[in-house]
């Protein structure tokens, strides 16, 4: 949970400017900070990744993928046993970096079978025109196919699934959560911000949420709501499950929320990190979740909103691109 300290070394422009659908790794120094002000570097690959932060979010800094190549370089280092991570870099605010980190601490209160996230402060130093940056936020992202491992399966490369073909529990803590979060911009049957796991190919999957720059807790500028959906903003929530018609079958996942409630809400008033109005905000975000899903009228409302044939419940959110 500590903030690691990185400097990534190389030609930064060069690798910012590289925006195209197939973007090529380039040769860089990715450096750490320890304890006692020491840098430890390794020789790494990078290139840029994603879509929407990449080419239409005006993001300075594009996602990006680091791949370590096996040898002395990384022997030693916080890296030894890494093939490739994913840095989530800051759009047009590194406060939003931070917002998206959170989720991430959220989610893995929810469920092992989430991506582990741990953020750190990274100087982007060009060697080229000898230009370096602020020390701005970003998340280091566990590998798919580490978080895949570590829960005992393997990734389901596998489109069109239907959400009612993964595993129940699975779905529905992952879709009661994302509504929490505000987050409408994930679908299971194109993988679009999604993965599937399980313990082999032919068992039944479960799914596996990442990608929360578009969440209405955090409040990204450019976040819009697919416009299908007829939502006003990024903070108006919508259930994105299937039609359930009995409510008892929530039974079980609304419970675990609220057994996660003080933890859930420790993320946000223990972060030093956030400024006292966001907080605040948030905590009653937060707030109108937890009302919603202990009153029965007001549960039923938002989480049978799939079931109504006149409503925007059953719309798939292809996305852009794969990330």
């Amino acid at each position: 949970d500590e903030v690691l300290t990185l400097r990534l070394s190389g030609n930064i422009r060069e690798l910012v400017k590289d925006r195209k659908d197939e973007s090529q790794y380039k040769p860089f120094t990715l450096s750490y900070q320890e304890k006692d002000s020491a840098w430890i570097s390794s020789s790494i690959n990078v290139k840029t990744r994603g879509h929407f932060r990449k080419t239409q979010g005006g993001c300075s800094y594009p996602p990006l993928l680091f791949s370590f190549p096996k040898g002395k370089s990384t022997k030693n280092s916080l890296f030894k046993h890494q093939n490739k991570l994913k840095l989530v870099t800051p759009c047009r605010d590194d406060r939003y970096v931070v917002r998206e980190y959170l989720v991430y601490k959220l989610s893995n209160l929810i469920t092992p079978k989430s991506f582990g996230a741990r953020l750190v402060k990274v100087i982007y130093d060009d060697t080229v025109s000898g230009k370096k940056s602020a020390l701005l936020y970003g998340i280091l992202l566990e590998e798919e196919e580490q978080m895949a491992k570590r829960n005992n399966a393997q990734l389901i490369e596998k489109k069109l699934v239907r959400p009612q073909q993964t595993q129940t529990d699975d779905f529905m803590n992952v879709a009661v959560f994302n509504f929490l979060i505000g987050n409408t911009d994930w679908s299971v049957q194109y993988l679009q911000n999604i993965k599937l796991i399980a313990a082999g190919p032919t068992d039944i999957p479960s799914v596996v949420s990442y990608d929360y720059d578009h969440a209405g807790i955090v409040g990204a500028p450019y976040a819009k709501p697919a416009e299908q959906l007829l939502l006003s903003s990024t903070r108006e929530r919508r259930y994105r499950g299937y039609c359930v018609n009995d409510m008892a079958q929530f039974n079980k996942v609304f419970a675990h929320f609220n057994e996660l409630k003080e933890k859930i809400y420790s993320v946000y008033s223990n972060c030093p990190q956030l400024d006292d109005g966001y907080t605040k905000s948030t905590l009653k975000y937060l707030d109108e979740f937890y009302k919603t899903i202990n009153d029965p009228k007001a549960a039923k409302a938002a989480f049978q909103y799939p079931c109504d044939p006149n409503g925007t419940g059953n719309v798939v959110i292809q996305g852009l691109a794969k990330d």
